[in-house]
Formats: structure tokens, C-alpha cells, sequence
């Protein structure tokens, strides 16, 4: 290959390939997708998963989002956190943990639980009542819907790792506070570390901004691919959301079927 838009051509593919942005060429085509051209808009989610669409549809994602690469641990540091070298090394470090005031009201942490080799993992926001009695996370009536949500496209709650941006129930269910999120979040980007997932699915607001380091709101992050320290993550709406909202069930539905597409 020796013409010089070919070799630009092929290194652009692979760049796709490899998660890069798209690159639109002079001649209006994006290479690796054909029929999109500058101001085409790619078909939403619903779309891409409706039965009996054309085969252009069927293939296409959401577009790239943000891209967060929060620095990995100091490696000459006493912080244990970045040191642990398995998730049941993190699960005792938040037993014993209190660097934030929510270890004061807590029955039981909840660090996580799953496959230690998942390649889904989903992020919620903190524990609730059930989950603060059973120290185990999304076994409530959201998580009850979760199962049935991963179910539905044949993952078994077993073989998908699930966690919170916080370890320990915020009094009365409310949003985790900016330091106790500052506090915890290094339990779970080390979780997110040894799992080495394929994708990660945030569920609502409070995870999604905390893995993407953003104050976008949820409505604005769903529909694009970002990614995470390289990893693929779709934002969605947390179950305990669709209990309240049923209208949100269609959303959900679709941005969980795009994750399955993305998880291969």
C-alpha cells in the first residue's frame, strides 16, 4: 500500500478500532463507517435495537464521551489502598475503615460483590437500608430489578461484579457528600483495577459523575461511549430510579442492550 490516503486511511481504522475519536477526512467520510458523513447524526440506541432494522443500523453505537484518567497509585506511598492486590484485600480495608463520618451510622460495609474476573462491572451510588443490614449491595427491591435488568441479556447477577461509589448507608438514603465520596472512591477505582472489566455500567447520577469526573447530569451523559482509565462505560439510570419513574424503563433498557453489544 503505497498511495498515501490509503496509509492514512488504515492508520485511522485502527485508531477506531482501538477506541479513538472518529476522524472525519476531506472527502466527508468517516473511516470505519460507512454512510456517515459530517452533520449526519447516528441513529439513537432505540433505534440500533430495533428488530428488523438495515444492517447500518444495527451497527451503529452511541459516539465517543469523556474520557477520565485518574492517576493511578503512588507506588512509593503508605496508602494500603493502591498496594491491595485482591478484592478481598479491598473488602477488609473498608471494614475497617473511617476516614469519613459515614462509618459512624453504618451496620455493615458493603464493598462489592461478584466475579473477581467480571467483564461487567456496575457502579450504583451507596447502600440503602437492606444493603446496610445485609452488607451486601443491590439486594433491596432496585436490586431485585437490577437482576432481572442482567438477566435479560444473559448475564447472571453472579458472573458481574457490583459495587458503590460509597461503602457505608448515608444517613436516611441521601446523595453521598463530596468529601465522603473523596474518602471512599480509592476502594473503588482499585476495585475497578483488579477486575479489568470490558464495561462499566454507571447507574445514576452519583456514579456516573464520580467515574467521569464531570457535573453533567445524567440525561446529558447517556447516549455516547466514555470511557474510564480506557475502559468502555455506558451511563444509565439507577433502579431504584425506575421504581419511582416506570417512563425511564424504556431508556434503561436500551443503554443496558447497547452495554451488552459493547461487552461482545
Amino acid at each position: 500500500m503505497t498511495d498515501g490516503r490509503a496509509l492514512a486511511r488504515e492508520f485511522l481504522e485502527q485508531q477506531r478500532l482501538l477506541g479513538g475519536d472518529p476522524v472525519i477526512l476531506s472527502d466527508g467520510a468517516i473511516p470505519g463507517t460507512p454512510g456517515l458523513r459530517p452533520g449526519s447524526v447516528n441513529p439513537p440506541a432505540s433505534a440500533a435495537l430495533t428488530p428488523g432494522a438495515n444492517a447500518q443500523t444495527d451497527s451503529a453505537l452511541p459516539p465517543p464521551g469523556i474520557s477520565y484518567d485518574p492517576p493511578g497509585g503512588d507506588l512509593f506511598s503508605n496508602d494500603p489502598v493502591p498496594q491491595a492486590i485482591s478484592l478481598e484485600a479491598i473488602a477488609q480495608l473498608v471494614a475497617g475503615c473511617t476516614k469519613c463520618r459515614l462509618c459512624e451510622g453504618r451496620r455493615h460495609t458493603v464493598p462489592g460483590e461478584g466475579a473477581a474476573e467480571a467483564r461487567l462491572v456496575v457502579v450504583g451510588e451507596g447502600p440503602g437500608r437492606v444493603e446496610d443490614e445485609t452488607g451486601r449491595p443491590f439486594v433491596g427491591p432496585a436490586g431485585e430489578l437490577l437482576t432481572k435488568i442482567l438477566g435479560a441479556i444473559e448475564l447472571p447477577r453472579e458472573r458481574v461484579f457490583i459495587c458503590n461509589v460509597v461503602k457505608c448507608r448515608p444517613p436516611e438514603n441521601r446523595l453521598p457528600q463530596f468529601d465522603e465520596i473523596a474518602a471512599c472512591v480509592p476502594y473503588l477505582f482499585r476495585q475497578i483495577d483488579l477486575v479489568k472489566p470490558s464495561l462499566i455500567l454507571a447507574m445514576g447520577g452519583t456514579a456516573a459523575q464520580t467515574l467521569l469526573n464531570t457535573k453533567q447530569s445524567l440525561g446529558a451523559l447517556r447516549n455516547f461511549v466514555h470511557r474510564f482509565r480506557g475502559i468502555p462505560l455506558i451511563v444509565t439510570y439507577h433502579p431504584a430510579a425506575l421504581l419511582r419513574n416506570p417512563n425511564w424503563k424504556k431508556p434503561t433498557w436500551d443503554d443496558v442492550r447497547i452495554a451488552r453489544r459493547l461487552i461482545g
